[in-house]
């Protein structure tokens, strides 16, 4: 497409400067302290520091005051994996792997074959062979390898983890050695957050899956307001797809720690596939999360997903992925059950459509 006289917009997602900085990297001759420093560039000039703005639409629709949208779309690859993923190839470069291994249902996987391919590190991405996102053709462009295995996204992981320790690959799957990093990576949001608003909002909704995104939220918060620089730790809203995810079912039900469910009730459709799963990985983290905080967790339908989106394109001009919404959507069904204390709130949108 073109924009001006003779140039082209890229089909790549990320800068001319990142892609110069990734020839550096990706150099064996260089040393890996210069190396690690480039890709630490990378990081800084392409992921996070997404967009917040005020929602006028949603405060006006449904009587709010000071609601707040954090865009994490504005990533490389349009999703908040890019945080992760990102962090972890560094990591691994740092340990001298040559080889990553993940299981995926769609944008986790993109953004680590963008990660991997932009420091040269090789990307195996295990896909449950009853997946068909259509996120495959950009993972493979990406360069990554993909392997189809039987069973659910449970079982990937599983699989990855184990070649994995077989074959001495970095394993960047949830829910094992790495999950300290990946929640330190989403801690991020939390200081970002704090700096666009100067205090920490009074309620944050996030959608959750396997969790790690709320838990590292909320422990960036737990941070700030340890070392002063907050006044509150705000409630945590997570919201999910009805029925389907651990998290909420046992928060809901006054359990201790996230019980595993029936993986034969969970049925994926196109709309709630990114949130579903009969055992998360870090659910007990996200669930301790909740708890503390004194927030709530909310069921919520593929119905309310899509109607959400819609909405957000119709009133806001964000495409957002229906299964994204449902951390508002949560705001909006607690705001329905009881009265809301004072003070700003924030939903993370998690992913563009």
């Amino acid at each position: 497409m073109n924009i001006r006289d003779s140039v082209k917009s890229s089909s790549n997602k990320v800068s001319a400067e990142a892609l110069s900085l990734s020839d550096f990297v990706k150099d064996p001759t260089k040393s890996l302290v210069d190396r690690l420093e480039s890709f630490e560039d990378i990081i800084n000039l392409e992921v996070g520091d997404t967009g917040l703005n005020r929602s006028r639409a949603i405060e006006r629709e449904f009587n709010f005051r000071q609601f707040y949208i954090k865009y994490e779309g504005d990533n490389p690859t349009g999703t908040q994996k890019d945080r992760i993923a990102f962090a972890q190839i560094y990591d691994a470069l740092r340990r001298g792997f040559d080889t990553v291994t993940l299981a995926t249902c769609g944008n986790y996987g993109v953004a680590m074959a963008l990660a991997a391919k932009l420091a040269g590190v090789k990307c195996i991405i295990f896909i449950p062979q009853s997946y068909h996102t259509e996120r495959i053709e950009e993972m493979t462009n990406l360069e990554a390898q993909i392997e189809r295995c039987e069973g659910s996204y449970e079982d990937a992981v599983v699989e990855s983890s184990r070649i994995a320790h077989e074959k001495d690959w970095y394993d960047a799957n949830p829910g094992g050695s790495n999950t300290p990093l990946q929640i330190q990576s989403y801690s991020q949001i939390a200081y970002e957050l704090y700096e666009d608003l100067g205090d920490a909002p009074k309620y944050c909704a996030v959608p959750v899956s396997n969790g790690t995104l709320l838990a590292g939220i909320y422990r960036g918060f737990v941070s700030l307001y340890k070392r002063g620089r907050t006044s509150i730790i705000p409630k945590m809203i997570a919201a999910s797809s009805t029925q389907k995810n651990p998290i909420i079912q046992s928060f809901n039900q006054g359990f201790a720690s996230c019980i595993d469910l029936d993986p034969k009730v969970i049925k994926e459709t196109k709309y709630n596939e990114p949130l579903i799963n009969w055992h998360s990985f870090d659910g007990d983290e996200a669930l301790f999360a909740i708890r503390e905080s004194e927030g709530r967790a909310f069921n919520i339908s593929d119905k309310n997903m899509k109607e959400m989106s819609s909405f957000l394109l119709k009133k806001e001009g964000y495409k957002i992925l229906p299964a994204s919404t449902a951390g508002l959507i949560g705001m909006l069904k607690l705001q329905e059950k009881e009265e809301l204390d004072p003070g700003k709130i924030v939903a993370i949108l998690t992913a563009k459509n």
